[in-house]
Protein backbone atom coordinates (compact mmCIF):
# COMPACT_ATOMS: atom_id res chain seq x y z
CA UNK A 1 0.00 0.00 0.00
CA UNK A 2 1.15 3.33 -1.29
CA UNK A 3 1.49 5.79 2.26
CA UNK A 4 1.84 9.20 1.58
CA UNK A 5 4.71 9.84 4.33
CA UNK A 6 7.19 13.32 4.21
CA UNK A 7 10.16 12.95 6.33
CA UNK A 8 11.72 16.41 7.19
CA UNK A 9 15.34 16.71 8.70
CA UNK A 10 16.89 19.56 10.25
CA UNK A 11 20.53 19.42 11.55
CA UNK A 12 20.80 22.58 13.93
CA UNK A 13 24.79 23.64 15.52
CA UNK A 14 23.12 21.66 18.50
CA UNK A 15 20.41 19.51 17.95
CA UNK A 16 19.81 17.42 15.57
CA UNK A 17 16.09 16.78 14.92
CA UNK A 18 14.00 14.04 12.41
CA UNK A 19 9.77 14.79 11.70
CA UNK A 20 7.95 11.94 9.69
CA UNK A 21 4.62 12.69 9.11
CA UNK A 22 1.69 10.61 7.07
CA UNK A 23 -0.75 12.76 5.23
CA UNK A 24 -4.23 10.80 5.36
CA UNK A 25 -7.56 10.97 3.28
CA UNK A 26 -9.31 13.97 3.95
CA UNK A 27 -7.18 15.35 6.59
CA UNK A 28 -5.06 18.79 6.04
CA UNK A 29 -2.77 18.14 9.28
CA UNK A 30 -0.32 15.38 9.30
CA UNK A 31 -0.19 12.58 11.39
CA UNK A 32 3.28 12.29 13.45
CA UNK A 33 4.02 9.06 13.09
CA UNK A 34 7.75 9.10 14.02
CA UNK A 35 10.06 11.65 15.59
CA UNK A 36 14.14 11.44 16.07
CA UNK A 37 16.79 13.94 17.68
CA UNK A 38 20.43 14.06 18.86
CA UNK A 39 22.88 16.24 20.01
CA UNK A 40 24.52 17.36 17.13
CA UNK A 41 28.64 16.61 17.25
CA UNK A 42 30.85 17.86 14.63
CA UNK A 43 28.89 21.61 13.25
CA UNK A 44 29.38 24.52 14.35
CA UNK A 45 27.45 28.26 13.33
CA UNK A 46 25.89 26.20 10.19
CA UNK A 47 29.11 24.66 8.66
CA UNK A 48 30.42 21.37 9.34
CA UNK A 49 33.62 21.13 11.08
CA UNK A 50 33.71 16.64 11.79
CA UNK A 51 32.07 14.97 9.16
CA UNK A 52 31.98 11.84 10.66
CA UNK A 53 30.83 13.14 13.63
CA UNK A 54 28.04 14.51 12.31
CA UNK A 55 26.58 11.15 10.24
CA UNK A 56 27.04 9.47 13.61
CA UNK A 57 24.69 12.23 14.97
CA UNK A 58 22.43 12.30 11.67
CA UNK A 59 22.22 7.71 12.23
CA UNK A 60 21.19 8.51 15.80
CA UNK A 61 18.30 10.61 15.03
CA UNK A 62 17.14 8.88 12.12
CA UNK A 63 17.37 5.66 13.85
CA UNK A 64 15.11 7.00 16.88
CA UNK A 65 12.44 7.45 14.15
CA UNK A 66 12.43 4.87 12.28
CA UNK A 67 12.28 2.82 15.77
CA UNK A 68 9.16 4.86 16.52
CA UNK A 69 7.33 4.55 13.04
CA UNK A 70 8.49 1.31 12.59
CA UNK A 71 9.43 2.51 8.71
CA UNK A 72 12.70 2.70 7.38
CA UNK A 73 13.91 6.55 6.38
CA UNK A 74 15.15 6.53 2.34
CA UNK A 75 14.19 9.81 1.09
CA UNK A 76 13.65 13.23 2.87
CA UNK A 77 13.80 16.85 2.71
CA UNK A 78 16.44 19.08 4.02
CA UNK A 79 17.04 22.30 5.73
CA UNK A 80 19.37 24.54 5.49
CA UNK A 81 20.66 27.40 7.50
CA UNK A 82 23.81 28.79 8.95
CA UNK A 83 25.59 31.80 8.38
CA UNK A 84 26.54 31.35 4.71
CA UNK A 85 22.59 31.47 4.15
CA UNK A 86 21.54 34.75 2.69
CA UNK A 87 18.98 36.35 0.45
CA UNK A 88 20.34 38.81 -2.73
CA UNK A 89 18.04 41.14 -4.30
CA UNK A 90 18.61 41.15 -8.11
CA UNK A 91 17.12 42.44 -11.41
CA UNK A 92 16.99 41.28 -14.91
CA UNK A 93 15.44 42.28 -18.30
CA UNK A 94 14.78 41.02 -21.80
CA UNK A 95 12.77 41.30 -24.90
CA UNK A 96 10.06 39.20 -25.24
CA UNK A 97 10.77 36.91 -27.91
CA UNK A 98 7.00 36.05 -30.01
CA UNK A 99 6.83 38.53 -32.85
CA UNK A 100 3.58 39.57 -31.94
CA UNK A 101 5.27 39.95 -28.57
CA UNK A 102 2.90 37.71 -26.52
CA UNK A 103 4.57 36.53 -23.39
CA UNK A 104 5.26 33.16 -22.54
CA UNK A 105 6.95 31.00 -20.16
CA UNK A 106 10.37 31.10 -21.92
CA UNK A 107 10.53 35.08 -21.89
CA UNK A 108 10.16 34.22 -17.83
CA UNK A 109 12.78 32.11 -17.84
CA UNK A 110 15.03 34.29 -19.71
CA UNK A 111 14.42 37.31 -17.49
CA UNK A 112 15.00 35.60 -13.99
CA UNK A 113 18.05 33.76 -15.70
CA UNK A 114 19.33 37.09 -16.12
CA UNK A 115 18.68 37.98 -12.91
CA UNK A 116 20.93 35.17 -11.60
CA UNK A 117 23.48 36.60 -14.04
CA UNK A 118 23.79 39.57 -12.88
CA UNK A 119 25.02 37.86 -9.07
CA UNK A 120 27.92 38.06 -7.83
CA UNK A 121 27.94 33.87 -7.49
CA UNK A 122 31.86 33.32 -6.25
CA UNK A 123 31.86 30.52 -3.90
CA UNK A 124 28.32 30.80 -3.45
CA UNK A 125 25.26 28.62 -4.98
CA UNK A 126 21.56 29.48 -5.61
CA UNK A 127 19.41 27.18 -3.74
CA UNK A 128 16.38 28.93 -4.15
CA UNK A 129 14.74 32.08 -6.23
CA UNK A 130 11.41 33.94 -5.05
CA UNK A 131 10.65 36.29 -7.65
CA UNK A 132 9.11 39.70 -6.19
CA UNK A 133 8.15 41.85 -9.20
CA UNK A 134 7.65 41.97 -12.85
CA UNK A 135 7.16 45.27 -15.14
CA UNK A 136 6.28 44.95 -19.07
CA UNK A 137 6.95 47.87 -20.65
CA UNK A 138 7.62 49.51 -17.46
CA UNK A 139 4.09 49.02 -16.01
CA UNK A 140 4.31 46.76 -12.80
CA UNK A 141 2.03 43.16 -13.88
CA UNK A 142 0.33 41.64 -10.78
CA UNK A 143 -0.57 38.15 -11.60
CA UNK A 144 0.08 35.99 -14.41
CA UNK A 145 2.00 36.90 -17.27
CA UNK A 146 1.59 34.10 -20.02
CA UNK A 147 -0.72 35.90 -22.62
CA UNK A 148 0.11 39.40 -22.04
CA UNK A 149 1.61 41.42 -24.91
CA UNK A 150 4.55 43.76 -24.61
CA UNK A 151 8.01 44.17 -26.25
CA UNK A 152 10.33 44.04 -23.01
CA UNK A 153 9.72 42.29 -19.40
CA UNK A 154 11.76 43.44 -16.87
CA UNK A 155 12.20 41.44 -13.38
CA UNK A 156 13.43 41.50 -9.55
CA UNK A 157 13.71 38.46 -8.03
CA UNK A 158 15.15 37.43 -4.25
CA UNK A 159 17.79 34.89 -4.50
CA UNK A 160 18.55 32.16 -1.54
CA UNK A 161 22.33 31.83 -1.48
CA UNK A 162 24.68 29.61 -0.18
CA UNK A 163 28.33 28.99 0.49
CA UNK A 164 28.96 25.83 -2.32
CA UNK A 165 31.38 24.14 -0.23
CA UNK A 166 29.45 23.80 2.87
CA UNK A 167 26.26 22.70 1.15
CA UNK A 168 28.39 19.83 -1.05
CA UNK A 169 29.72 19.06 2.53
CA UNK A 170 26.00 18.65 3.94
CA UNK A 171 24.60 16.80 0.78
CA UNK A 172 27.91 14.12 1.57
CA UNK A 173 26.56 14.25 5.26
CA UNK A 174 23.15 12.97 4.25
CA UNK A 175 23.91 10.54 1.45
CA UNK A 176 26.46 8.58 3.87
CA UNK A 177 23.80 8.12 6.72
CA UNK A 178 21.98 6.05 3.66
CA UNK A 179 19.31 9.28 2.96
CA UNK A 180 18.60 10.53 -0.29
CA UNK A 181 17.72 14.03 -0.24
CA UNK A 182 14.56 14.86 -1.92
CA UNK A 183 14.88 18.63 -1.69
CA UNK A 184 16.83 21.61 -0.03
CA UNK A 185 15.21 24.08 2.02
CA UNK A 186 16.20 27.41 3.65
CA UNK A 187 15.64 26.98 7.07
CA UNK A 188 13.13 30.30 7.41
CA UNK A 189 10.98 29.38 4.28
CA UNK A 190 10.36 25.90 5.85
CA UNK A 191 9.09 27.37 9.13
CA UNK A 192 7.25 30.25 7.31
CA UNK A 193 4.61 27.51 6.07
CA UNK A 194 2.89 26.53 9.84
CA UNK A 195 3.84 30.02 11.83
CA UNK A 196 2.84 32.54 9.25
CA UNK A 197 -0.35 33.40 7.99
CA UNK A 198 -1.06 34.07 4.69
CA UNK A 199 -2.52 37.54 5.81
CA UNK A 200 0.71 38.26 7.81
CA UNK A 201 2.65 37.72 5.20
CA UNK A 202 0.49 40.19 2.44
CA UNK A 203 0.37 43.40 5.51
CA UNK A 204 4.50 42.61 6.10
CA UNK A 205 6.13 40.37 8.43
CA UNK A 206 9.53 39.63 9.98
CA UNK A 207 10.38 35.72 10.80
CA UNK A 208 13.01 36.32 13.72
CA UNK A 209 14.55 32.66 14.08
CA UNK A 210 17.20 32.26 17.35
CA UNK A 211 18.68 29.01 16.84
CA UNK A 212 21.82 27.96 19.31
CA UNK A 213 25.10 29.73 17.47
CA UNK A 214 22.85 31.67 14.88
CA UNK A 215 19.56 33.81 14.28
CA UNK A 216 18.04 34.22 10.82
CA UNK A 217 15.95 37.40 9.81
CA UNK A 218 13.20 36.78 6.92
CA UNK A 219 10.88 39.49 5.77
CA UNK A 220 7.96 38.46 4.00
CA UNK A 221 5.16 41.41 2.19
CA UNK A 222 2.81 40.88 -0.55
CA UNK A 223 2.89 37.59 -0.17
CA UNK A 224 6.18 36.68 -1.07
CA UNK A 225 9.84 36.58 0.38
CA UNK A 226 12.05 40.06 0.37
CA UNK A 227 14.80 39.47 2.06
CA UNK A 228 16.68 36.99 4.28
CA UNK A 229 19.75 37.13 6.37
CA UNK A 230 21.30 35.32 8.97
CA UNK A 231 23.80 36.51 11.65
CA UNK A 232 26.69 34.64 13.77
CA UNK A 233 24.89 34.88 17.46
CA UNK A 234 22.61 32.42 18.85
CA UNK A 235 21.03 31.64 22.13
CA UNK A 236 24.02 30.03 23.54
CA UNK A 237 25.79 33.34 23.71
CA UNK A 238 23.09 33.98 25.90
CA UNK A 239 23.66 31.27 28.08
CA UNK A 240 27.71 31.59 28.32
CA UNK A 241 27.02 35.50 29.74
CA UNK A 242 24.49 34.44 32.45
CA UNK A 243 27.52 31.54 33.82
CA UNK A 244 30.32 34.22 33.32
CA UNK A 245 27.97 37.06 35.14
CA UNK A 246 26.73 34.41 37.92
CA UNK A 247 29.53 32.46 37.86
CA UNK A 248 27.27 28.97 37.14
CA UNK A 249 27.69 26.49 35.95
CA UNK A 250 26.19 26.32 32.18
CA UNK A 251 22.91 23.64 32.80
CA UNK A 252 22.17 26.32 35.33
CA UNK A 253 23.09 29.23 33.16
CA UNK A 254 20.29 27.63 30.79
CA UNK A 255 17.25 27.12 33.00
CA UNK A 256 18.26 31.16 34.26
CA UNK A 257 17.66 31.98 30.70
CA UNK A 258 14.43 30.28 30.24
CA UNK A 259 13.08 32.25 33.83
CA UNK A 260 13.63 28.72 36.30
CA UNK A 261 15.14 30.80 38.92
CA UNK A 262 14.53 31.00 42.47
CA UNK A 263 17.63 33.01 43.78
CA UNK A 264 16.10 36.63 44.49
CA UNK A 265 19.88 37.91 44.76
CA UNK A 266 20.03 37.35 41.05
CA UNK A 267 17.13 38.67 39.41
CA UNK A 268 18.78 41.95 38.53
CA UNK A 269 21.76 41.07 37.14
CA UNK A 270 20.42 38.10 35.44
CA UNK A 271 17.94 40.89 33.86
CA UNK A 272 20.49 43.07 32.72
CA UNK A 273 22.49 40.55 31.25
CA UNK A 274 20.06 38.90 29.52
CA UNK A 275 18.86 42.24 27.82
CA UNK A 276 22.35 43.11 26.79
CA UNK A 277 22.59 39.77 24.48
CA UNK A 278 19.28 40.38 22.82
CA UNK A 279 19.81 43.99 22.51
CA UNK A 280 22.72 42.91 20.28
CA UNK A 281 20.65 40.63 17.94
CA UNK A 282 17.95 43.31 17.80
CA UNK A 283 20.50 46.00 16.70
CA UNK A 284 21.21 43.41 14.00
CA UNK A 285 17.72 43.22 13.11
CA UNK A 286 16.96 46.54 12.97
CA UNK A 287 20.29 47.38 11.08
CA UNK A 288 19.00 44.96 8.34
CA UNK A 289 14.96 46.08 8.44
CA UNK A 290 16.48 50.16 7.66
CA UNK A 291 18.70 48.43 5.13
CA UNK A 292 15.73 47.21 3.36
CA UNK A 293 13.44 50.35 3.95
CA UNK A 294 11.33 47.96 6.53
CA UNK A 295 12.41 49.47 10.35
CA UNK A 296 9.38 49.92 11.73
CA UNK A 297 6.82 49.61 8.91
CA UNK A 298 5.93 45.68 9.07
CA UNK A 299 2.54 46.14 10.59
CA UNK A 300 2.06 42.22 11.12
CA UNK A 301 5.63 42.99 13.59
CA UNK A 302 8.28 40.18 14.09
CA UNK A 303 8.01 36.86 15.07
CA UNK A 304 10.51 34.96 17.13
CA UNK A 305 10.67 31.20 16.94
CA UNK A 306 13.97 29.15 17.54
CA UNK A 307 15.20 27.58 21.15
CA UNK A 308 15.99 31.52 21.28
CA UNK A 309 12.57 32.80 21.00
CA UNK A 310 12.10 30.90 25.07
CA UNK A 311 14.38 33.02 26.66
CA UNK A 312 12.35 35.25 29.32
CA UNK A 313 11.18 39.12 28.73
CA UNK A 314 11.88 38.40 24.93
CA UNK A 315 9.34 40.06 23.43
CA UNK A 316 8.74 43.03 26.05
CA UNK A 317 12.20 44.50 24.68
CA UNK A 318 12.01 43.62 21.32
CA UNK A 319 8.60 46.24 21.21
CA UNK A 320 11.11 48.71 23.13
CA UNK A 321 13.63 48.29 20.73
CA UNK A 322 12.11 47.34 17.73
CA UNK A 323 9.30 49.19 17.74
CA UNK A 324 7.20 46.56 16.43
CA UNK A 325 4.74 44.17 17.65
CA UNK A 326 6.25 41.02 18.52
CA UNK A 327 4.79 37.69 19.41
CA UNK A 328 6.34 34.19 20.02
CA UNK A 329 5.50 31.88 17.06
CA UNK A 330 2.71 29.24 17.69
CA UNK A 331 1.61 26.80 15.07
CA UNK A 332 -2.38 24.68 15.00
CA UNK A 333 -0.96 21.77 14.15
CA UNK A 334 -0.57 20.79 17.79
CA UNK A 335 -3.16 23.33 19.28
CA UNK A 336 -5.27 20.25 21.26
CA UNK A 337 -2.16 17.98 22.62
CA UNK A 338 1.09 18.23 24.85
CA UNK A 339 3.66 16.95 22.74
CA UNK A 340 7.36 18.38 22.61
CA UNK A 341 6.79 19.47 18.58
CA UNK A 342 4.58 22.48 20.24
CA UNK A 343 8.18 24.09 20.98
CA UNK A 344 9.35 26.16 17.97
CA UNK A 345 12.64 24.08 17.83
CA UNK A 346 11.11 21.63 16.09
CA UNK A 347 8.97 24.14 13.63
CA UNK A 348 12.11 24.13 11.04
CA UNK A 349 11.25 19.81 10.27
CA UNK A 350 7.64 20.11 10.73
CA UNK A 351 7.92 22.64 8.19
CA UNK A 352 9.68 20.05 5.61
CA UNK A 353 7.07 17.92 5.92
CA UNK A 354 4.42 19.99 5.25
CA UNK A 355 6.13 21.40 2.40
CA UNK A 356 6.58 17.75 1.17
CA UNK A 357 2.44 16.99 1.73
CA UNK A 358 2.27 15.90 -1.68
CA UNK A 359 5.64 15.43 -2.84
CA UNK A 360 6.94 11.95 -1.14
CA UNK A 361 4.68 8.76 -1.05
CA UNK A 362 6.77 6.18 0.43
CA UNK A 363 5.85 3.33 -2.50
CA UNK A 364 8.69 1.56 -4.67
CA UNK A 365 7.52 3.07 -7.94
CA UNK A 366 7.45 6.88 -7.03
CA UNK A 367 10.42 8.72 -8.20
CA UNK A 368 11.44 12.68 -7.78
CA UNK A 369 13.57 14.65 -9.58
CA UNK A 370 16.30 16.04 -6.79
CA UNK A 371 17.75 18.14 -9.99
CA UNK A 372 16.21 20.87 -10.96
CA UNK A 373 17.23 23.18 -13.64
CA UNK A 374 16.18 26.93 -13.04
CA UNK A 375 14.71 27.43 -17.07
CA UNK A 376 12.48 25.16 -16.06
CA UNK A 377 10.99 26.96 -13.27
CA UNK A 378 8.16 29.57 -13.83
CA UNK A 379 4.86 28.17 -11.96
CA UNK A 380 5.02 29.15 -8.09
CA UNK A 381 6.41 32.35 -6.76
CA UNK A 382 9.17 30.42 -4.79
CA UNK A 383 11.25 27.93 -7.03
CA UNK A 384 13.47 25.50 -5.37
CA UNK A 385 16.72 24.99 -6.89
CA UNK A 386 19.02 22.34 -6.47
CA UNK A 387 22.80 22.23 -7.70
Amino acid sequence: MIRNISVGIDIGSKTTRVVMGEFLKGEKNPKIVGVGESETKGMRHGYIVNSLSLVNSLKSALRMAEETSGIKIRRAFIALGGTTLRGEMSGGTCVISKADGEVTSLDVNKVLQDCEDNLNLNNKKVVQVSPVNFRLDGKEVLGRLEGMYGMKLEAKAIFVTYSVQHLEDLLEVIAEAGVKAIDIIASPIAISHIVLSEKQKIVGVALVAIGDQTTSLSVFENGLLISIKTFSIGSSDITNDIALGLKIPLEQAERFKKGEIEETHHHKKLKEIIEARLSDIFELVENHLKKIKRSELLPAGIVFVGGGANTKGLEELSKSVLKLPATIGTTELFSNSKTKLRDSSWFTALGLVIYGKNDNSYSDNSFINLFKDIKNIVKSSVKQLIP
